[in-house]
């Protein structure tokens, strides 16, 4: 079965080389492109504050996250919910960079030696959609996903809205996927791909209805004045032979 997490993070500002943390990490599970209600969430004490700027758009306080646990409390929780599975990220290499300096920081091994790899869902907008918008915003008004509960940015809220973002930028991929699982079997290739298809059994008619056939031909033959197609073709093609 394919798993696949798709992932989103909040964080104190948007440098992570300056020293800003990672806030909220929210993940969603999918098995053969279906959710499973497997979450993980967790709220994050950064050990320092969020830059105003950063407040605005997701509106968590640092009142709010100072009971909350350190990342290192999580690490280990965090690591097994991912572990093997392909993450689905939007602007992936942001949300990557804080958490390999989040695993870093708890002496752990970065992203990429515990998951099977990573998507990065703006990068395939860009490349489905060249020129245009790409933000999650933007990508729910394209394929219709309702955002409109979405006032602030939330790292659980922001997976879940991705999730069905990314199931709609990726149908087309689905649907040749269950045409190839579904196709009977024999030798045919479609993009390349070997497909079976089912053997047709032909049946040749006998003595009798050829004969029976013969006199259809002759009756319409007659009622049309000699002009019943199917008896010019035979005369055409045994006169080329």
């Amino acid at each position: 079965m394919t798993r696949q997490v798709v992932l989103d993070t909040e964080t104190t500002g948007l440098n992570a080389k300056l020293g800003d943390r990672v806030i909220e990490i929210g993940c969603l599970e999918l098995l053969n492109r279906r959710p499973t209600g497997n979450h993980f969430h967790h709220y994050l004490n950064p050990e320092r504050a969020s830059d105003e700027g950063a407040v605005k758009v997701h509106g968590i306080s640092d009142e709010f996250l100072l009971d909350k646990p350190r990342f290192r409390e999580v690490a280990g929780e965090f690591i097994e919910y991912i572990r093997d599975a392909e993450l689905i990220i939007h602007n992936a290499p942001f949300d990557v960079e804080f958490l390999d300096q989040e695993l870093a920081l708890a002496q752990l091994p970065p992203l990429a030696q515990h998951c099977a790899g990573v998507t990065d869902t703006l990068r395939l907008a860009k490349e489905l959609h060249p020129g245009k918008k790409n933000s999650l915003d933007a990508l729910c008004e394209r394929y219709g996903v309702n955002n409109t509960h979405r006032a602030l940015h939330g790292a659980l809220l922001d997976a879940e809205l991705l999730a069905e973002v990314y199931l709609a930028m990726t149908r087309g991929q689905e649907s040749l996927v269950m045409e190839l699982e579904e196709a009977p079997a024999a030798a045919a290739s479609i993009g390349g791909v070997a497909v079976e298809r089912a053997r047709l059994m032909v049946l040749a008619a006998g003595a009798e209805e050829l004969a029976e056939h013969a006199g259809v031909l002759r009756d319409i033959q007659k009622e049309s004045k000699g002009k019943c197609l199917w008896l010019k073709l035979e005369g055409e093609a045994s006169g080329a032979a």
